[in-house]
């Protein structure tokens, strides 16, 4: 059975359980870190053996010990055609050419293995049958990603012509896009910029991280509000990278509020819904008209819950 899966297998992901995670449950430890997959699915490859711990097979009720590894074996996607869901959808702009959507925290951009259905694309392709070609079948019309739990604005191309002209403002830095957070810890500066390069966590493979090899990665930010200890931050990107600014901001010791996969694991005094982080402010050149478009989007509301708590609960 074993070598049936590694035959399948398209990524392994090592991990190792932490001592505040000794006497967790194999499926929650597993949902914990492999935030890009569901827990229906982390649950389907525990069934199916693909995942192990210190090299064998265990249930998923399995209470893991510290300094246990954990291995996760990814496998081949199946090969589905994507299927149109009549999700609904905040479109804050459309015309012939572009779609400016506010994602909520909770959904994933666009389907991948262990999220075949409810991504932002399944709700795309109800809401119209134009969309770009270039990034394929799966990721029809998407210029760019935010996270599963980053909330906010993202633009999406209905047309092959307008994804390139996107692409290459994105390409060159010149797409506007402002993220407002939460962090941990009392930051003392009042602005100032990470410049770290990033790249794939050296055994962690689900996680980035900052690596002297890794590609260029800047950010740059403003404190808002101290909170003691939390501060309220605005964040402008200057690269892309995946989980940027999670990454910066871990790196730096001040790791998003609710950040399940570079935060500290403790139960806040306020409710959260993975990081607190949300792009507020999109701008960019239409690709038709050559005019300068911004598109703003106000804070969720337990993100606004959580800044009221901080504030008046100042520690």
């Amino acid at each position: 059975m074993i070598e049936d899966v590694l035959k399948k297998t398209v990524e392994t992901v090592q991990l190792c359980v932490q001592l505040n995670e000794n006497r967790m449950r194999l499926d929650r430890f597993c949902a914990v870190h492999l935030t890009n997959l569901s827990r229906s699915y982390v649950k389907t490859l525990i069934q199916k053996q693909y995942v192990q711990v210190n090299g064998q097979v265990k249930k998923a009720s399995y209470a893991l010990n510290t300094n246990d590894n954990v291995t996760v074996l990814i496998p081949e996607p199946e090969e589905a055609q994507i299927k149109a869901e009549d999700i609904p959808l905040n479109i804050v702009y459309e015309d012939d050419d572009v779609i400016v959507v506010d994602k909520p925290s909770g959904m994933v951009v666009h389907p991948a293995p262990g999220t075949p259905s409810g991504t932002l694309v399944n709700a795309l392709m109800a809401h119209t049958d134009q969309l770009s070609a270039i990034n394929g079948v799966k990721r029809p019309g998407i210029v760019h990603r935010i996270d599963k739990d980053t909330s906010g604005l993202l633009v999406v191309a209905k047309n092959d012509n307008a994804h390139q002209f996107l692409a290459k403002q994105l390409a060159a830095h010149e797409m506007v896009r402002q993220y407002h957070g939460l962090v941990r810890g009392n930051i003392t500066e009042e602005t100032g910029t990470v410049d770290m390069p990033q790249g794939r966590h050296p055994k962690e493979r689900i996680k980035m991280a900052v690596v002297e090899d890794g590609r260029h990665a800047v950010t740059h930010f403003t404190v808002m509000k101290r909170f003691g200890k939390y501060t309220e931050m605005i964040f402008k990107l200057e690269t892309g990278r995946t989980h940027q600014i999670r990454v910066h901001m871990q790196a730096i010791g001040h790791p998003l509020v609710g950040d399940p996969l570079y935060g500290v694991r403790r139960r806040e005094p306020f409710e959260t819904d993975g990081q607190m982080l949300h792009a507020e402010k999109l701008g960019f050149i239409h690709p038709t008209t050559k005019e300068l478009m911004v598109f703003r989007s106000p804070l969720p509301r337990i993100f606004e819950e959580a800044l009221a708590y901080c504030s008046n609960h100042q520690m």
